[in-house]
């Protein structure tokens, strides 16, 4: 669980960062105002946490000093570069695959709630703090969600369109599946992390369980 938080970190700080990319090369002014939300669900509002603040609380529940995640210095190559990818394929491709490929959120929600229940029940040091996050966006992604597939229902007019809009979300879903894949090469089998990316035992800032 510490290696997926430490390196999950570095796709939940790129969120703002693709949204962003979205925004700025969108002329619909209606689709600007409802996507910035999702910037400031992430980056937050002052006064008022963001979903990377309540992901730094996770990281805090798991012993990491905020500065090393924050560093991103131990995340793997592969965690960084299927980041960097997704935040490329947003700014690169047409307006209506960007919007498709955040199509994941549907499917968010239930994978949230087993998240919730699954670290609850068997992690002693986890508590309703530090699984902030996860509750929080069991209401922001179905409207996250509901809104781009309206949009893409909408604008995906031709066959062509339709079959850029599931490529672009089989895209998202590799993204997510190569961080899946070099976690499990790096930490399970055969448990080879890269030169400089974290291992177990560093980079902690204090005994699990101490944030409880």
């Amino acid at each position: 669980m510490q290696a997926w938080a430490l390196n999950r970190y570095c796709y939940q700080s790129a969120i703002p960062r693709k949204d962003a990319a979205l925004m700025a090369r969108c002329d619909d002014r209606e689709l600007r105002k409802e996507w910035l939300h999702r910037i400031t669900d992430h980056d937050g509002l002052e006064g008022e946490e963001g979903g990377i603040d309540r992901w730094l609380v996770l990281t805090d529940g798991l012993g990491f000093d905020r500065d090393y995640v924050i560093s991103k210095q131990g995340a793997l190559p592969a965690t960084k570069f299927a980041v960097e990818a997704y935040v490329r394929f947003v700014a690169e491709k047409t307006l209506l695959e960007a919007v498709a490929s955040s199509l994941t959120e549907l499917f968010a929600p239930n994978l949230h709630k087993q998240r919730i229940s699954g670290m609850l029940e068997g992690y002693d040091f986890i508590n309703d703090k530090v699984v902030a996050y996860f509750r929080r966006r069991l209401d922001q992604a179905p409207r996250d969600a509901g809104f781009a597939l309206e949009y893409v229902k909408t604008h995906a007019k031709t066959v062509e369109q339709q079959q850029a809009v599931l490529a672009a979300l089989t895209f998202k879903t590799e993204v997510l599946w190569a961080q899946l894949d070099a976690l499990y090469m790096a930490y399970v089998s055969p448990a080879m992390p890269a030169p400089g990316a974290w291992r177990p035992g560093e980079g902690i800032m204090k005994a699990i369980g101490a944030a409880a």
